[in-house]
C-alpha cells in the first residue's frame, strides 16, 4: 500500500464516519427502487445471476441495488468503514455480498474473465493514473462484459462555484492530467442531518483528462455505449450556486463501455 492509498484509506474512513453522502447505506431500498437505479440509463436490462464487481464503490448503496435484483455481488474498496456499511446493508436486506478491502489498481485477487459487470461510481479520480485500473478491469471482465465508469469532468475541475464573478465562472488552473486536486481543495464540508457541517481533510483526488480516459479505454478493447452528464435539477438556479454551476459545467460523467477481447 503506497502513501497515496494509505492516506486515502484514512481519509475515506473519516468521511464515512462523518456520514458523507456516499457512505449512507440504502437500508430502505426495495426492488423497484433498485431497478430504477441500475437500469435508469437503459443499458443494463437484467442483472439476475450476473457476477458484478462494485469497484471502489463501497458504502452499502450499489451493492444493495444489485443484490436486490438477484446479482452475485462483490465489493472491493479501500475503506474499512465503507465496506462495513456494505456488510450492514447486506445483513439488513438478507443479501450475500462479498466484501474485500483493497486497492482498485491491484485486482490480482480475481481470476481472468470472471465478472459480467464492473460497476465503478465516482472513484477513479482517487488514484493518480487510470492505466492500471483499466488494464485490471480488462483482465477480469468477460468478453462482451459491461463496465460502468463514472469520472470527473476535467474541464469543470478547472473552476468551481466560488469563482463566479457576476458574469461567468473563471477557469483557474491548467488542463493537466494527474493534477492532485487536494492541494487546491484541502477540505470537504460534510453536511449533517441537522444542517451543520463537519470539515474533513480531502483525500488525494486527481484530474484525468478526457483524452487519457477515452484513449486508455479504447486501447484496452472497450467500446463506448453511452455518456451522460450529471447536473443538479433546478428550473431557475441562483447564479453562483452549486445548482447553477452544474448547469454551466456538469461536474461528472457517467459512461457505459463494452469489452471485446482479441484472443487471436
Amino acid at each position: 500500500m503506497d502513501c497515496i492509498i494509505r492516506i486515502n484509506r484514512e481519509r475515506w474512513n473519516a468521511l464515512a464516519l462523518a456520514h458523507v453522502e456516499y457512505s449512507r447505506p440504502f437500508l430502505d431500498f426495495n426492488r423497484k427502487q433498485a431497478a430504477d437505479y441500475i437500469y435508469r440509463h437503459g443499458v443494463l436490462k437484467d442483472v439476475y445471476g450476473k457476477r458484478v464487481l462494485c469497484l471502489a464503490s463501497g458504502g452499502g448503496q450499489d451493492s444493495v441495488a444489485f443484490g436486490l435484483l438477484g446479482a452475485d455481488v462483490t465489493v472491493l474498496d479501500l475503506s474499512d468503514v465503507q465496506l462495513e456499511r456494505d456488510r450492514q446493508a447486506a445483513i439488513h436486506h438478507g443479501l450475500l455480498t462479498k466484501t474485500i478491502q483493497g486497492d482498485m489498481r491491484d485486482l490480482s485477487i480475481f481470476p481472468d474473465d470472471h465478472f459480467d459487470i464492473v460497476w465503478q461510481v465516482y472513484s477513479i479520480n482517487f488514484v493518480p493514473s487510470v492505466e492500471p485500473v483499466f488494464e485490471g478491469v480488462h483482465r477480469i471482465l468477460v468478453t462482451g462484459g459491461i463496465y460502468f465508469l463514472q469520472f470527473a469532468n476535467p474541464f469543470a475541475i478547472g473552476a468551481d462555484e466560488e469563482n463566479w464573478d457576476g458574469k461567468a465562472y473563471l477557469l483557474n488552473s491548467l488542463y493537466l492530467d494527474n493534477e492532485d486536486l487536494s492541494k487546491r481543495f484541502p477540505h470537504w464540508d460534510v453536511e449533517q442531518p441537522d444542517g451543520t457541517f463537519i470539515k474533513c481533510a480531502s483525500p488525494h483526488e486527481f484530474r484525468h483528462t478526457l483524452g487519457k480516459v477515452f484513449n486508455t479505454m479504447v486501447r484496452n478493447g472497450f467500446t463506448l455505449l453511452g455518456l451522460w452528464e450529471w447536473m443538479r435539477e433546478d428550473k431557475d438556479p441562483e447564479p453562483g450556486s452549486w445548482a447553477h454551476f452544474t448547469q454551466v459545467a456538469p461536474p461528472w460523467f457517467s459512461t457505459f463501455w463494452q469489452l471485446v477481447k482479441n484472443n487471436g
